[in-house]
């Protein structure tokens, strides 16, 4: 091989490895260039690749050789096989080393052996670059599992647990007094490469985080800290991870983006929330990105003292079960069963079984939207309740009902004030619908068929109703519990005014129940 072959030796093996060629790949190739056979020995001796024919015996009659050359005390070896030629030669400066074997029936001309250690430099490159490529993806997995962590422990409200889990490098978002959920919607082959490209080197997102949703496959959920602004305590979001998402909004048309209202750092549940109802919003509007400015909610404005009484009596029963059984009832009541699965990591059969337990301690079917809407109710007021506090143990008897919950002034007038864009002329048929989907227990096409109207027609009006009462009825139907307690504030105030001589505002007698 002269000095052009030589020349031509080394572009054409380039070229191999710029392919992203794999060692099986490069061997092959300097096998046909040497007219040798080759083998790629890891430390250990063990043959990781070698090209067809090659003499495996030939490895294994060198033994201490092998040794010391990996280990160090030999850079390089000649040895005889029969009538064949071996040679050895080391790659890498730290030990243990892979070896380069090339086992041919006569001597290597000086340019072959020039070329056989170039390519042994590079195998070892490329080893090396495969092994950091799987550090890094192990890096990757961890400080997503990291992120996750922390998103959970704050929707949990347990900022100390969430500063425990950073230890040393804790994330500027949990120095945060307020924070802001956005909500992603994007392809959810997306979400890793998003996540990689706006890591900083603690593995976080600047004064944000980026978390992989594990119940919507879709969605990146991404709470940002508030930052106050010339020292005023008026917050603004961060220009350069809020400013991000919505040029991806922007520039992607799959894309949409809710964004919360800003929230206490320990409620960012609460913010979570508001995210999900935003992005419905968002995804039915042109622009892809909705703020939520939503109604208040209905919690804090019902009979404390009664409304625990009636909360523990209803999830009493469900407190005899295991914690497991709890747990999956709690998220099965507001998220599809599937969600629950992937967010649990339990088969959907699994989530399946503990409903049941759950129904049958309860005596009441959770695939009724109304019997969900009311246990919702139930664990969230019961979660919240003080031990101390008036009303938080469960009443034997006497503990009032929901409907009687549901009729205090302040439900009434939340519930009217919350249903309150469906009275305006050009949306009066979507009152009827909700009531109508509601009645039918959300089945649109028992729905559709009550209203004379086609499926699609009930849920471009139920999107519609999405919008204008920034709630989400359709993709997680987190929103849903509150159409039903509204429907139901509004039945009694309606019955109040009929019983008076009046019409009440949405009343529509002869609809579905």
């Amino acid at each position: 091989m002269g000095e052009l072959g030589w020349e031509q030796g080394i572009d054409e093996l380039l070229r191999v490895v710029q392919r992203r060629a794999s060692p099986a790949d490069v061997l092959d190739w300097l096998g046909r260039r040497t007219a040798t056979a080759v083998a790629w020995v890891c430390p250990g001796g063990r043959i990781e690749a070698a090209t067809d024919g090659f003499p495996h015996e030939a490895v294994e009659a060198l033994g201490e050789r092998l040794v010391r050359l990996a280990d160090g005390r030999l850079g390089a070896a000649t040895a005889r096989h029969g009538d064949l030629e071996v040679h050895l030669e080391a790659c890498g400066r730290q030990a243990p080393r892979p070896v380069l074997v090339t086992v041919g029936a006569a001597g290597r001309s000086r340019e072959a052996a020039a070329l056989v250690s170039r390519a042994g430099g590079l195998l070892h490159l490329l080893g090396e670059a495969r092994r950091a490529d799987h550090s890094a993806r192990g890096y990757e997995e961890k400080a997503r599992a990291l992120r996750f962590a922390v998103l959970t422990a704050l929707m949990t409200g347990d900022v100390t647990l969430a500063r425990r889990m950073t230890h040393r490098d804790v994330p500027p978002l949990l120095d945060a007094e307020r924070v802001r959920v956005h909500l992603l919607h994007c392809p959810p082959a997306d979400r890793d490469r998003l996540a990689s490209a706006f890591q900083d080197a603690s593995g976080y997102h600047g004064v944000g985080l980026m978390v992989h949703c594990p119940a919507f496959l879709d969605h990146l959920i991404c709470p940002i800290a508030e930052r106050e602004r010339d020292g005023e305590g008026s917050g603004g979001l961060d220009d350069r991870l809020a400013g991000v998402l919505r040029r991806l909004v922007r520039e992607n048309r799959g894309y949409a983006l809710g964004v919360s209202r800003p929230h206490p750092i320990a409620a960012t549940a609460a913010a979570y929330g508001e995210a999900v109802h935003a992005l419905a919003v968002a995804r039915n509007s042109p622009e892809r990105l909705a703020v939520y400015h939503g109604s208040p909610s209905l919690l804090p404005l019902l009979p404390r003292p009664a409304a625990l009484s009636w909360a523990r009596a209803h999830v009493e029963p469900l407190l005899g079960e295991a914690k497991i059984t709890q747990d999956v009832t709690r998220l099965a009541v507001a998220f599809p069963r599937s969600a629950v699965a992937r967010l649990l990591g339990i088969s959907r059969t699994t989530v399946t079984a503990h409903c049941g337990r759950a129904e049958r301690a309860l005596q009441a079917d959770l695939g009724e939207v109304r019997v969900r809407a009311a246990l919702d109710l139930a664990l969230a007021l019961a979660s919240n309740a003080l031990p101390s506090e008036p009303g938080a143990e469960a009443a034997a008897s006497g503990a009032p009902s929901l409907a009687h919950l549901l009729s205090s002034e302040p439900a009434v007038d939340w519930a009217t004030g919350f249903l309150e864009p469906l009275g305006e002329a050009a949306h009066r048929d979507l009152h009827a619908t909700l009531r109508t989907w509601v009645g039918h227990n959300t089945d649109a096409q028992r729905a559709a068929e009550a209203l004379s109207v086609s499926r699609n027609t009930v849920r471009a009006r139920l999107r519609t109703a999405e919008r204008l009462l920034n709630r989400d009825l359709l993709t997680t139907g987190s929103g849903l519990h509150d159409i039903v307690h509204a429907l139901i504030a509004t039945d009694h105030r309606a019955h109040l005014s009929d019983r008076s001589g009046h019409c009440a505002p949405w009343s529509r007698r002869g609809s579905a129940p």
